[in-house]
């Protein structure tokens, strides 16, 4: 009976066991990722554990596991951390990256890291992102850093991209979001409010030195007109002018003599 029994027992486990291995022991890898079996448990354990597979993967889930790796461009906003300059001004750092797995580096990468992809994401990416930023901004003071953006933002995405090659990524595109220390933003407001009330005051005198001129040309004018009307009122032309407007009545000045009273 013991003998039965422990049959029974062994025949229930190996069922549930092959049930569980029927059922686990295959994944497909779609498009757009890359597989890796890891072989868990075993002598290849350390040496050959990683393998790049494609497809439909079948495995054995007591022994190995499956991960996948996507190889589409992927696109993260970390949080945003502050950086000192090298006179000790703090900055704060906002970056996004763009980025995706170079082709057949998988494997490289997991082996490396032991991680899947969106934990190196996390946490390596991000303390890479924040050594370059660290090592770049000690190198500049915050007027340099500000009247070399462009210099200063193109180095970063230099270094950055030739870690992230050497780690098995490619670097697609990396924005800093860097934003100013408080004091530097409202100097920085401030000398743009004077530049452009030193235009708006430049554009006003402008505007009056055109209508100063212009009351110039007027005032010239209207004395040539006058100087022109004083040359052209000689006698003869008065005395025509009043030939033209006499109505042929005698012209009276005053009351006109009285020379007759009538009588009621």
């Amino acid at each position: 009976m013991r003998s039965k029994f422990t049959l029974i027992i062994s025949a229930v486990i190996l069922f549930i066991f092959f049930s569980i291995a029927f059922v686990s022991c295959n994944e497909r890898i779609d498009a757009g990722y890359e597989g890796i079996l890891v072989k868990l448990y075993g002598t290849d354990k350390g040496v050959q554990d990683v393998s790049l597979v494609t497809g439909r993967v079948w495995y054995n889930p007591l022994t190995e596991s499956v991960y996948e790796f996507p190889t589409y461009v992927q696109t993260i906003n970390y949080s945003s951390f502050t950086v000192n300059a090298k006179d000790g001004s703090v900055f704060t750092v906002d970056p996004t990256l763009s980025f995706k797995v170079k082709d057949g580096h998988s494997p490289i990468i997991f082996k490396k890291y032991r991680k899947d992809i969106a934990e190196i994401t996390e946490t390596t990416l991000f303390n890479y992102i924040k050594d370059a930023f660290r090592i770049e901004f000690n190198k500049y003071t915050t007027d340099s850093i500000i009247s070399n953006r462009e210099k200063f933002e193109f180095a970063i995405q230099t270094n950055m991209g030739a870690l992230l090659n050497k780690e098995g990524f490619n670097l697609e595109q990396m924005t800093s979001g860097i934003q100013y220390p408080e004091t530097i933003t409202q100097a920085i407001n401030a000398k743009n409010a004077a530049v452009q009330q030193a235009m708006r005051v430049e554009n006003e005198l402008k505007i009056a030195q055109a209508e100063a001129r212009k009351l110039i040309v007027l005032a010239e004018s209207e004395a040539k007109a006058n100087e022109l009307r004083k040359l052209s009122l000689n006698a003869l032309l008065i005395q025509q002018q009043f030939i033209e407007k006499w109505d042929g009545k005698t012209p009276i000045y005053g009351n006109a003599p009285a020379f007759f009273k009538s009588v009621n």
